[in-house]
């Protein structure tokens, strides 16, 4: 009894009657973290859901999200059988007719198969964050088409690339801070959702310790309202940040001049000869090897060489009379000027130079005086012994906040910058990469194999994946008659290391017939006619827009979600998925498992619950079609399925021998790792231990993994490595000089005919990254558009799938664009009051909020509350849909048009990564009786057999809804 009078129990089964329920574990979905859960069923219904204490991902925790999966789950929005769009009703009407399965598969492959056996390319397969990649890339690649890519090129493609280019391991995913033993934290523009479980939990052991914790973010919210500095600065401006910093330490000599000699190409020597073939290239010896100056011998010798001293800074006179310089020299030569000054640094990011000066000095004394050393025995690469490892306790994280701008690659280069200047990467107390990163840079990996014949021909699978990483023009993707090969135009002159493909540009190209018409666009789980766009409105239309005969320019889309989303109603072929509490899938070593920086690790789901309509698992349905259409991949010689379904692919696959989905319990009997034969029974021992396997490194193979050669032996032994050569860090890229080359008309291969595309090549690949005014606001005035405007998503949500969840929505189910207080009072603008806001694209009304953590200049909403009335399960009266609003309709997936010039997709023009937040807007006070959000757009329409939308949707102690 307290003082309350109320009496609290610690017996949960006061409650209720566990004896009843049955314990299950499986890997949430509610967010990308991929944690582990433990599930209370019974009656084939979830009772519970908590975090599992023995996963390697959350430790036990479990966030909101992860909590609200039960609501998920019993969602009225959830889709009941297979749709077809009726006989004569209009796409986007909602008008549709239940079918069976067997007829929604027979009508799919038939169509599929016409479409292999002519052209593969017209079959356009771009997927959301479905996880999965591994199974989906491998169904594109066996199918034939080019067209494939995931979420990635309107996310982050500038954060995996930007890593991949330049240190081996990119943030996010496959790299974290050393939690444990850092002791000075920056993190750059992440927000409130990302990350989440394994953020917090980083962030609580940091600030236990007292280790100092710098988010740099225009918004103080989530992560940032708990650091011990906030600097808030300007959108799209990180990169003069990082590189100002470059400056203080360079100047200061405040840089680990050893481990930039063993470890980066920072000594390399690159040949100075403006105007010519080789400007900007390395020299290089007559087998290829990049040359440094030895101090040893005075003379040339082979950077990879072991018994050398090669000079840092230095500029030397060629063997055929050239003059060649150090990539060290270069970097000074470049961020020592006044260009990037602190002082300079401030006018453009709004903070003050000795703030920046202060930051910087302060990293580099906890790197060089408060150094960790950790006693233990382990060899590099050249077989040198080392007796221990030495750590610079300064770390770093990254995402969106710094990726999502059209000079988002080259500014996730310049923060890498500052890692490999104080010998922070993959050391103890730095930022850690996690298996199967890091690999060498760039990876080996050319899309579709380098093979654009196999691209071309029916019937045939491609030589590669579709995706992939070029280093030079000859590896772009052209058809015989030099048009892109891809439909989204990824891996071309407009955006040629377009690692993600380009998502966003998908059906504005295919209703252009640019650069030609497709026959079917086939997605999974991405809304693309509402938040997973740019330019809503416009893709709105180009769905249902027709030819002058009547068919519809894109001829026919196929969708499968678990939900009744806005994209559902756009689509000719509904192909109703399972949620994650009722399929089986794999989070693979082969996609994006789950590793620590301690050792790989991989997981699964599988059906805690089954489903209680007529579904099934998109996973399945791919393993179903690649049968139909007798994929090689997937059926034996003499045409007949190898797997019965999914859970049996993930088990019996090979990638290569002995290298499967799944990399527990391999072997035939179980008694392998990593490595070998497919096991019958791997299925079952993944259940023994919790959905889960982690395999823990040695200590002596946990850090310094891409020069550490007992790890990178077994990196190579395990698949995740092509080779065991070192992982040398570029701060100098050559590929991107080879790009840059082309562009001046000089380079030996490829080069682009449009002034448009040399000039592009030239002004932004740059082998050493620099700070430009992001594209769209190079093309909008300043004085009219004053606001940056960015969207993020709340801690409690991730996409749109969360923002239906009864328990979710009870937080936030409207937004507001938040505002500084001080510039909202200027404009005459009150707290919750109506505003227009307008870009040089489209113009919303909405209502303002103001608030003191934002960058002045600066206005943010959260993404994909707004929704399109009747979607999601939702009522027509919902506040989502009659009070949220989306800033989507701002944002255009096309640069502002420009005299002579053909129109170029709104990216980044290295990755082709989606410019989300380059937006520029001017924001005026509504006029009185203007209140409601605008624009509006007519409700969808019911689905057949939906269930009712109730009022209320309740969860009480007993599974009562």
């Amino acid at each position: 009894m307290t003082a309350s009078g109320l009496t609290y129990y610690s017996d949960p089964d006061h409650y209720e009657d566990h004896s009843k329920q049955e314990v299950k574990y499986t890997t949430c979905y509610m967010c990308a973290c991929r944690c582990g859960v433990k599930v209370y069923v019974e009656d084939n219904k979830l009772r519970y859901l908590k975090g599992n204490p023995d996963h390697p991902t959350n430790q036990g925790v479990l966030c909101g999200k992860g909590s609200s999966g039960i609501m998920k789950q019993y969602s009225p929005a959830k889709l009941q059988k297979p749709l077809l769009r009726k006989p004569g009703a209009e796409r986007g009407s909602g008008e549709f007719q239940e079918i069976s399965w067997e007829e929604a598969l027979g009508m799919l492959s038939e169509r599929l198969e016409k479409i292999r056996s002519s052209d593969p390319r017209k079959l356009a397969f771009f997927t959301g964050r479905d996880q999965m990649q591994a199974l989906t890339g491998l169904w594109a690649t066996q199918f034939g088409t080019p067209n494939f890519a995931a979420h990635g090129g309107f996310c982050s493609v500038n954060m995996a690339a930007g890593g991949i280019y330049t240190t081996g391991a990119p943030f996010w995913e496959f790299g974290s801070p050393d939690w444990d033993r850092t002791k000075y934290f920056l993190m750059w523009g992440v927000a409130e959702d990302h990350d989440s479980n394994p953020i917090k939990i980083g962030l609580e052991k940091i600030k236990r310790r007292g280790a100092k914790f710098v988010a740099i973010n225009p918004v103080r919210t989530g992560y940032a309202a708990i650091a011990d500095e906030w600097v808030g600065i300007r959108p799209g401006t990180d990169a003069m940040l990082a590189l100002s910093m470059v400056h203080v330490l360079l100047e200061r000599e405040l840089f680990d001049w050893e481990y930039l000699v063993r470890y980066t190409n920072a000594p390399y020597l690159v040949i100075d000869n403006e105007g010519a073939s080789d400007h900007g290239l390395f020299l290089r010896d007559d087998n290829g090897n990049p040359q440094v100056w030895d101090q040893n011998s005075g003379g040339f010798a082979d950077a990879t060489g072991t018994d050398i001293a090669p000079a840092l800074f230095g500029e030397y006179t060629g063997p055929k009379g050239e003059r060649v310089k150090t990539a060290m020299t270069l970097m000074a030569e470049r961020y020592l000027s006044d260009e990037y000054s602190p002082e300079r640094a401030a006018e453009i990011t709004g903070i003050d130079a000795e703030r920046i000066e202060q930051i910087a000095l302060e990293m580099a004394h906890v790197a060089f005086r408060e150094t960790i050393e950790i006693d233990c025995e382990w060899t590099d690469w050249a077989g040198r012994k080392q007796d221990k490892f030495i750590g610079r306790p300064v770390s770093m994280h990254a995402m969106r906040g710094i990726s999502a701008h059209s000079n988002g690659f080259q500014t996730c280069r310049s923060i890498h910058f500052l890692q490999m200047l104080l010998g922070t990467v993959d050391v103890p107390g730095g930022f850690r990469s996690k298996p199967p990163f890091p690999k060498q840079v760039p990876p080996a990996m050319k899309p579709m194999g380098g093979d654009v014949e196999k691209a071309l021909a029916p019937d045939t699978p491609l030589a590669g994946p579709p995706l992939g990483q070029p280093t030079a023009p000859e590896d772009l993707l052209f058809d015989g008659d030099g048009k892109p090969l891809r439909i989204d135009k990824a891996y071309t002159w407009e955006a040629p290391l377009a690692a993600h493909g380009m998502m966003h540009m998908v059906l504005t190209n295919a209703y252009n017939e640019d650069p030609y018409p497709i026959d079917t666009f086939m997605t999974f789980m991405a809304n693309m006619s509402w938040n997973s766009t740019m330019n809503t409105q416009g893709v709105m239309e180009m769905l249902t827009a027709k030819k002058d005969d009547g068919e519809y320019r894109i001829p026919f889309v196929v969708v499968s979600d678990a939900f009744h989303s806005e994209m559902v109603n756009y689509s000719d072929l509904v192909l109703p998925d399972t949620t994650y509490f009722e399929r089986y899938d794999c989070i693979s070593m082969l996609d994006r498992p789950i590793s620590e920086p301690d050792g790989p690790a991989d997981a699964i789901r599988h059906p805690v619950i089954e489903p209680d309509r007529d579904v099934r698992a998109f996973q399945d349905v791919l393993v179903d079609l690649a049968s139909r259409l007798k994929l090689p991949a997937f059926t034996n010689e003499d045409g007949e399925p190898k797997f019965k379904d999914y859970k049996d692919f993930i088990v019996n696959f090979e990638k290569a021998p002995g290298i499967g989905f799944l990399s527990g319990w391999r072997g035939k009997s179980g008694e392998k790792s990593l490595v070998g034969e497919p096991n019958p029974n791997q299925w079952e021992k993944y259940l023994e231990n919790q959905s889960f396997f982690a395999y823990h490194l040695p200590e002596h193979m946990r850090f310094y993994k891409g020069w550490n050669k007992d790890y990178l032996e077994f990196a190579k032994e395990s698949g995740y490595l092509g080779s065991s050569e070192p992982v040398v860090m570029n701060f100098y890229s050559e590929p991107l000089q080879r790009f840059r080359l082309a562009g001046e008309g000089v380079y030996e291969g490829p080069k682009p005919e449009d002034p448009v595309d040399r000039e592009r090549l030239k002004s932004y690949f740059d082998p050493l990254p620099f700070w430009y005014k992001p594209l769209e606001q190079q093309r909008v005035e300043d004085d009219e558009y004053p606001f940056f405007a960015l969207t993020q998503r709340p801690m409690i949500m991730y996409h749109s799938w969360d923002s239906q969840n009864a328990w979710q929505r009870q937080i936030l189910a409207k937004n507001y664009l938040y505002m500084n207080r001080e510039r909202a009072e200027q404009l005459g603008i009150p707290d919750k009051g109506w505003a227009w806001v307008e870009s040089h694209h489209g113009k919303i009304r909405c209502q303002v909020k103001h608030m003191e953590g934002t960058e002045p200049t600066t206005v943010w909403t959260y993404n994909a509350i707004g929704k399109q009335k009747g979607s999601w399960g939702l009522k027509p009266n919902a506040a989502e849909s009659n009070e949220g609003f989306l800033m989507n309709h701002l944002i255009s997936e096309l640069l502002p048009e420009k005299m002579g010039e053909r129109r170029i997709t709104n990216s980044d023009p290295i990755t082709g990564q989606a410019a989300w937040f380059d937006l520029r807007v001017k924001i005026s006070p509504a006029a009185s009786g203007e209140e409601g959000v605008w624009p509006e757009f007519p409700g969808i329409k019911p689905f057949p057999g939906e269930p009712e939308r109730p009022e209320v949707l309740r969860y009480d102690t007993r599974g009562r809804k």
